[in-house]
Parts: structure tokens; C-alpha cells; sequence
């Protein structure tokens, strides 16, 4: 069995493969003050719970938070006794990265387009909702060509509570209508009605770049708001795209 990392801004997401099924998926709050023996603990103890302890054998790890990459394959290597593959531009991928820098597009970015290439048919946009925003995209001849990056919902939820003196913490939820009657409804209608309008105009600058239309698969915890208030839905939400997209690269590069 292969365990995979998924370290985010935010939050780590843990999965366990059992050939090509995830049979377990775990999330804890990213926190790059922990020790790699206090992961490695938790990791061991998350992995006991559920007797698993004993039968990982390697793991992949999709990092953006580069202080914590090599502290969780220590931990890993010293808790489990497994190796971990780190996911960057230098690994083999079913994909060709034709940026600018391939060497600066994250690790969970090379996942998700390594996702879509192989599940979905291509040209593809992978909308990743996380800390950040972002846009993953694949061109009709698996070349990862770039994406963009924007401010999460929440990263905009916390900016306008912090940066005015007026406007409270508030919960991503789904907004009763465009037209707020009250703070907390004015600020959702906002962040994510505005979020959506800005996912549909940039998925049609996108596609007219590429000069074709693309598969659209969504990932991330506000996958399933956002698309209720866009004109046009996703083709497919896949929470744990980023998780697949690291076990196809361990697959390809074991």
C-alpha cells in the first residue's frame, strides 16, 4: 500500500492507496512548527488506528511548503521505516511541463495536471480550490502550458475582515442571493458569486487561447458551492484529484 502527502498552505491530506483505490483519506491543519517526530508520530498513529501501520510500503509527497517537504520524509523514513518519492518538474510525468520556470510549478500543480491527462481527455482546466486558486492547464497534446493563480475565497474572507474595521469573520457558505440585506450575506454574495463570475470569464479566456473548448474538473473543499452560481458547470468534481495525480507519478516513476 502507497501513502501520499498532500502538504498545502492550509491543510495536509493524507491518502492510502490500495493499488489504485484510495481506501482512507485524513486532513490536519498545516502547521510547519511541528517537529518531523512529532508528524512522524501522528502520522504512525493515524495509520495504527486503522492497522495500516504495518503495511505501507513506500510514499509520495506533493509539497508547497518547502520547510516542511523534507522534514515529512524524515519523519516517514524514521516512523515507518518507508521512502518517500517528492513530487517536482525533475521526476518523470505523462505530461511535458512547457513553462517559463518549470522549476517553480508547485507540486500539487504537477499532480493535478498528471490527474487530468490520464483520467480525463485533453485539452483540460483543473480549477483547484485551496489557500490559493488556482488553474491547472493541459493543452490537446499533454503539455502542462501554465495556469493562473488567484486569492482563495477564504485567504478574501480573512483580507476583508482583517483590513476593515467593520466587516467580521464569517464561514464560507453558500449566499442566499446576489444582493445581500446584511453583512455577512453582502460579503458572501461577494466572495463567492464573484469568485464563480470570475471562474467562467477565465475559463473562456483560457479556451479561447487554446482555441478549442476543454474538460473543466474542479477539486477542493468549495468545489461543490462555487458551481451552483456558474453559468457553466463543471464537467467533473474529483476531491481528491491532487492524491491521484501523486500515486500516477509514483506509479511512472517506481
Amino acid at each position: 500500500m502507497i501513502l501520499v502527502i498532500d502538504i498545502g498552505n492550509t491543510n495536509i491530506t493524507l491518502g492510502v492507496f490500495n493499488g489504485d483505490e484510495i481506501i482512507h483519506v485524513w486532513r490536519l491543519s498545516t502547521n510547519d512548527t511541528r517537529t518531523e517526530d512529532e508528524y512522524g508520530v501522528f502520522v504512525k498513529n493515524l495509520l495504527r488506528e486503522t492497522n495500516l501501520d504495518t503495511k505501507i510500503t513506500n510514499a509520495v509527497i506533493s509539497s508547497v511548503v518547502v520547510q516542511l517537504t523534507e522534514r515529512m520524509k524524515t519523519a516517514l523514513k524514521k516512523y515507518l521505516g518507508i521512502d518517500s518519492l517528492i513530487i517536482s518538474h525533475k521526476i518523470k510525468t505523462n505530461i511535458i511541463i512547457k513553462t517559463d520556470e518549470p522549476s517553480q510549478v508547485g507540486a500539487d500543480r504537477i499532480a493535478n495536471a498528471c490527474a487530468a491527462a490520464k483520467l480525463y481527455s485533453a485539452p483540460a482546466i483543473v480549477v483547484d480550490f485551496g489557500t490559493a486558486t488556482s488553474f491547472d492547464i493541459v493543452n490537446k497534446n499533454n503539455e502542462f502550458v501554465g495556469g493562473i493563480i488567484t486569492a482563495g475565497m477564504k485567504i478574501q474572507a480573512e483580507a476583508l475582515s482583517r483590513k476593515t474595521s467593520k466587516l467580521p469573520n464569517l464561514n464560507i457558505e453558500a449566499p442566499k442571493k446576489a444582493i445581500g440585506t446584511n453583512t455577512i450575506d453582502a460579503m458572501l454574495s461577494g466572495i463567492v458569486r464573484g469568485h464563480a463570475s470570475m471562474i467562467d470569464g477565465l475559463i473562456s479566456e483560457c479556451e479561447n487561447e487554446l482555441g478549442e473548448k476543454a474538460v473543466i474538473i474542479a477539486t477542493g473543499g468549495y468545489s461543490s458551492i462555487i458551481e451552483n452560481y456558474l453559468k457553466r458547470k463543471f464537467d467533473f468534481i474529483n476531491p481528491d484529484l491532487t492524491l491521484i495525480g501523486a500515486k500516477i507519478l509514483f506509479d511512472l516513476n517506481k
